[in-house]
């Protein structure tokens, strides 16, 4: 402590405790970046100010607002903090609320710069503060200057009315901005909408294309879609209409292209149905202890395998699926860790990949297995020696040999060469930045790695794709994806979609126990890689997802306690698939004879051979199939 920090806080102990302590604010409301200087005075008992009193302050939320000692305060983002004096050690406090940086500039621009008689257009507005960053929900105000010549509405629809020129005006609070319209004669505009009608099951996407047509003059329709009812949906994709309905009906898609210009177009939809059913084909049941990630294979013998790491416990289990009727214990692995979390096989089924937490020697890292004797496998070599603080998860590159491995020590992906298996090295490391993080899963698909970040959400990194400079050893940034809740726990990249996976558990959960996870599954557009875009999700009601495992036009979802789930991914994706009625197979992976009787939780799925291979924490492997049910034409 320093001398002066000392003097401060023995002048402080033996200081008069006043009667009342008073703040005093020039305001009670600021901008964020803004600072406010308080000051505050101690009154005796007598009711006179005391002098050369010192004064501490503390802010109750420093995120919102930060105060140093001498009073001014910080807003850094918007809420309300509460700012308190202590003189004497009697306190005071006072709120100060924090705002939204307002609009400093308005930006405009139609969207359509001479639009024709008769057309609506858009106008495109954006609001920027005066850090130059822009407003967020920000609220605009419009007008015409001749509203016979052009209309704008309350939304910053601009309705051309007749030939002629006049101005718009928009307001964001004190700044506006002005924006010139120049409304053309109407060339003799006709108004289309296709289809006129179609057909479609629940979750069907339809496109439909509004159109404006001249005889000598191309013209570019910018609808406003609506549709009639509450069980379906339309939004707008750069013109086109995106229709898809969770109930079936009789829908009306309207785009109004024009004040007096609307055209419309019926869609009959029709219940998607359950279209197939999972039926329980054989059990590996484990109760003495709880089950981890499963992978399944085809060994060097020809006969195929499924092998589950375990949650708490130092075995890996072997099971012989050959009969997938009758799968039969072959062999267990036991090695230095309290959780066996994942379990990866090489394509060349030669060599396993197993990852290790909670190893007694703090040296967590992989364990690489030999399978010449799939039935048999062996510990062929360990890589500790920059993954002590465990690994989750793993990914194998069969093609370049290399190990991409999650650490939770470093919250980076570690890139290992396991060329020679006996002697794995580190060849290439990746990680956001330095600071402590959760790092939880990483898949590679055609040279990009999709890595799991929690709360940073998903990292797309280029690991030989050839688009951004990356090579297997030498990943680099792509893209970024986040969400406000985080969490996110799993990814598989299936066609032009990603669906990622959100793992929410309650704040005290016991293994033992039931426990009610949740979490639900983003679907990603990644036409453009550097910007993926959600246009779905799937939410199980009160459950929680785990891993997931995409092939042909199914998913295929470990759900926790809603168990494994089976769902149509066909077409085109938009909106809530649960709603849409998508799901079209499910079985609860649990029975009586569990660690946690008739409570499942499942955890991993895996399509091999036609079969569908789970594993489950409480009841070990499941292996189902997925029965086609036959369509009832009425």
């Amino acid at each position: 402590m320093s001398s002066v920090l000392a003097s401060l806080t023995v002048a402080m102990a033996f200081q008069v405790a006043p009667a009342q302590v008073e703040i005093v604010a020039p305001r009670s409301e600021v901008e964020v970046q803004e600072s406010l200087l308080l000051t505050a005075r101690a009154i005796d008992g007598a009711g006179r100010v005391m002098d050369d009193v010192l004064v501490r302050w503390i802010s109750s939320t420093p995120e919102i607002a930060e105060v140093d000692q001498t009073g001014r305060v910080l807003a850094t983002n918007p809420g309300t903090a509460r700012i308190t004096a202590v003189i004497g050690g009697r306190p005071t406090s006072t709120l100060i609320v924090i705002r939204e940086l307002g609009a400093a500039t308005v930006v405009a621009e139609l969207a359509y710069a001479t639009p024709f008689a008769g057309q609506a257009v858009p106008l495109r507005v954006s609001a920027l503060n005066r850090l130059g960053e822009a407003v967020a929900n920000p609220v605009f105000t419009y007008q015409s200057d001749n509203d016979a010549i052009a209309h704008v509405d309350g939304a910053g629809l601009v309705f051309a009315r007749s030939q002629g020129t006049t101005r718009l005006s928009v307001r964001s609070g004190d700044a506006s901005t002005r924006v010139e319209v120049i409304v053309r004669a109407d060339p003799g505009l006709t108004y289309s909408l296709t289809p006129e009608q179609a057909q479609a099951r629940t979750g069907d996407v339809i496109r439909l294309h509004a159109a404006m047509r001249s005889p000598d003059v191309e013209v570019r329709a910018f609808p406003e879609w609506s549709v009639s009812g509450t069980g379906a949906q339309v939004e707008d994709d750069d013109g086109e209409g995106v229709f898809v309905a969770e109930r079936p009906g009789t829908y009306r898609v309207s785009a109004r292209l024009g004040e007096n210009a609307v055209v419309s177009a019926v869609i009959q939809v029709e219940a998607r149905g359950a279209e197939a059913e999972l039926i329980k084909v054989g059990r590996g049941p484990i109760s003495a202890h709880h089950s981890g990630d499963v992978w399944v294979f085809e060994g060097v013998d020809g006969r195929d395998y499924a092998y589950i790491g375990t949650f708490q416990y130092d075995w890996m289990k072997v099971w012989d699926v050959t009969d997938s009727s009758n799968p039969i214990l072959t062999d267990s692995v036991q090695m230095d860790a309290r959780r066996i979390n994942d379990v990866k096989i090489h394509p060349n089924a030669r060599l396993g990949v197993v990852t290790r937490e909670g190893a007694s020697s703090r040296r967590n890292g992989i364990v690489l297995l030999d399978l010449s004797s799939p039935a048999h496998p062996t510990i062929l070599s360990e890589y500790t020696e920059t993954l002590t603080g465990g690994v989750h998860n793993v990914w194998i590159d069969g093609e370049n040999e290399l190990v991409y491995a999650v650490h939770n020590g470093t919250r980076a992906v570690h890139v290992i060469d396991i060329s020679n298996p006996e002697s794995p090295s580190e060849v290439g490391r990746w990680a956001i930045d330095d600071a402590p993080r959760s790092l939880h899963d990483v898949i590679v698909q055609d040279g990009y790695a999709y890595v799991s970040y929690w709360d940073d959400g998903a990292i797309i990194l280029d690991v030989g794709a050839g688009t951004h400079g990356g090579t297997p050893r030498q990943p680099t940034f792509v893209s970024q994806f986040k969400y406000p809740i985080g969490n996110t726990h799993v990814a598989w990249r299936h066609g032009k979609y990603l669906f990622l996976g959100d793992e929410i558990f309650p704040p005290a959960w016991d293994v033992d126990g039931r426990i009610d996870a949740r979490g639900y599954l983003h679907v990603l557009d990644m036409s453009d890689i550097e910007n993926p875009v959600e246009v779905a999700r799937y939410e199980v009601p009160e459950a929680g997802v785990h891993n997931i495992w995409a092939e042909g036009d199914r998913l295929y979802v470990a759900y926790y306690q809603a168990g494994l789930r089976v769902l149509d991914i066909s077409g085109e994706l938009r909106g809530d698939l649960y709603r849409q009625g998508r799901e079209i197979a499910t079985i609860l992976t649990t029975d009586g004879d569990t660690t946690t009787p008739n409570w499942p939780m499942a955890w991993g799925a895996q399509i091999h051979k036609g079969k569908i291979y789970s594993s489950d924490i409480n009841s070990g492997l499941w292996i189902t199939e997925l029965k086609e049910r036959p369509r009832v034409i009425s």
